[in-house]
């Protein structure tokens, strides 16, 4: 039985759907594991741009419309991660019903280890749908009180549709003065910081070159705190790159 986790925020721009494309690139490279990611946002949906997927003849949305089956909009991508596109269409938010996630992804996606929900930022009724549909959650956030304040909301909302936290994620992490500790953030929010992710610009160069940073630069600074936390999911062990594996990475990628 796959375990559907759904990655929340409290608001946009924290780096949410991005988390969601390298956790799952990571778990399907280095820990062997069949994930499939969902985009669940479908009134802005980007997941599949991570992946470098624009174009799909049929999405998400027409299978929560029932005019397409799982198999018609599963994209594989060479990571070796499942991705389901929403479409980038509004008119296709016609007709949708998102009240049955859970269940249409529970018995379609089944064989799967790990199913990721990249909800909408906030607590609007697409927000609300992703985690109503989610056994598990893990909380993104940036080191700022707006951003943790947010995610105390949703850990509240979390709670009250009987949601397992698994814990927070900091992203953007500059190690400036001015930024909340990670112990100020689970101080404030009462959950444990899982993983703190550095702010890099090979992000957005990955997403230029339209593949997770996790295949892309396996050995950035970025990248290992991503294995890490795929490592700590699993519970499976993560050897992390020595220093020369780190410089001779960089060489030959010169």
């Amino acid at each position: 039985m796959s375990r559907i986790i759904g990655i929340i925020s409290g608001k946009g721009g924290v780096g949410k759907t991005t988390i969601t494309a390298n956790l799952s690139a990571a778990l399907s490279l280095k820990f062997s594991k069949k994930v499939t990611a969902v985009d669940c946002n479908l009134t802005t949906s980007h997941l599949g741009m991570h992946f470098g997927i624009f174009f799909y003849p049929k999405t998400f949305n027409d299978f929560l419309r029932g005019s397409a089956s799982i198999n018609d909009v599963i994209f594989p991508h060479g990571t070796g991660v499942n991705i389901l596109p929403a479409s980038l269409n509004l008119s296709d938010l016609v007709g949708i019903d998102m009240i049955e996630i859970r269940e249409k992804l529970q018995n379609s996606l089944k064989e799967n280890d790990f199913v990721f929900l990249d909800a909408a930022p906030g607590f609007g009724k697409e927000a609300l749908s992703a985690i109503r549909a989610s056994q598990e959650a893990l909380l993104i956030t940036t080191p700022d009180l707006p951003a943790v304040t947010d995610i105390l909301k949703a850990k509240n909302v979390l709670d009250q549709m009987n949601v397992q936290t698994i814990g927070i994620i900091v992203n953007k992490v500059t190690g400036k003065k001015f930024e909340l500790s990670a112990k100020e953030i689970t101080d404030t929010v009462g959950l444990p910081v899982i993983a703190s992710i550095p702010f890099s610009f090979d992000f957005s160069e990955s997403l230029s070159n339209k593949t997770p940073l996790v295949a892309y630069k396996q050995n950035s600074k970025a990248s290992i705190e991503i294995f890490k936390l795929a490592s700590f999911i699993t519970g499976e062990n993560y050897k992390e790159p020595s220093i020369l594996e780190r410089i001779f990475s960089k060489i030959f990628r010169v």
